[in-house]
């Protein structure tokens, strides 16, 4: 049997082309014709049954057979902010990994320790789409541009909010005991800091800005390890 093979596809609904670099995968690399049948998703909640109608080398045209909404697979809305690695490849390999796992917004924070002070979000999106297309995620991650630590955090975040950190100084509780506890809301905002961590200054105008200060357990990790961990607290403790 056939694997079947999913492209993302934002304008499913109303378009009846795959997008240039879809169709040229889905032509070049898996020699779709057609009759073939394949799945779309619009990254907005929805898969698509639909049958290629053309294939040529540059173009792939479709008609969609059935929509099917999806159900998201975790309650409220999760959100990382994490400081960018000096080496992107790391980064990269953590927004892969994320997706897969299951991370409705990631943004990206320029702190006082950060090393890397520039991101190429469109790089970074794309190895998003690949990931969102792997595991098969209904919704597609929203990606924010790199921002400044202060801006963000005074900005209004929806839900309760948490800085991770490893200061021993200032009290922190388990990040995982904390978002198991009831709360009037599911959305949850984790904040991650840069090699090297938060300066100290920072975890206190978080705390200021109403964060709660959280540890990620007794092993230190490094910044895409604990970003990878956050993610998979908020997945196991909102999980439907």
């Amino acid at each position: 049997m056939k694997e079947t093979r999913y492209f993302y596809t934002p304008e499913a609904p109303i378009s009846q082309e795959l997008p240039e670099e879809e169709a040229a995968h889905a032509v070049r690399v898996l020699r779709l014709q057609a009759g073939d049948e394949m799945m779309l998703m619009d990254g907005h909640g929805n898969f698509f049954r639909a049958e290629v109608t053309m294939a040529s080398q540059k173009h792939c045209l479709y008609r969609v057979i059935e929509t099917l909404p999806q159900q998201s697979q975790w309650k409220g809305h999760l959100h990382l902010a994490i400081a960018p690695t000096k080496m992107m490849e790391r980064m990269e390999w953590f927004i892969e990994k994320a997706v897969e796992i299951g991370v409705d917004e990631v943004s990206f924070l320029n702190c006082q320790f950060s090393e890397r002070k520039v991101l190429k979000l469109p790089r970074v999106d794309k190895i998003a789409v690949s990931a969102m297309k792997q595991s098969r995620k209904a919704w597609k991650t929203q990606l924010n541009d790199m921002e400044s630590f202060k801006a963000f955090i005074s900005r209004e975040h929806a839900g309760r909010k948490y800085i991770a950190h490893c200061y021993d100084e200032i009290a922190r509780t388990y990040l995982y005991s904390e978002l198991s506890q009831p709360s009037d809301s599911d959305d949850a905002l984790v904040l991650i800091g840069p090699e090297g961590d938060f300066s100290i200054d920072e975890v206190r105008m978080a705390i200021d800005y109403g964060f709660i200060s959280v540890h990620l357990g007794d092993s230190r990790l490094r910044t895409e390890t604990a970003g990878l961990s956050a993610v998979m607290m908020m997945q196991l403790a909102k999980k439907k």
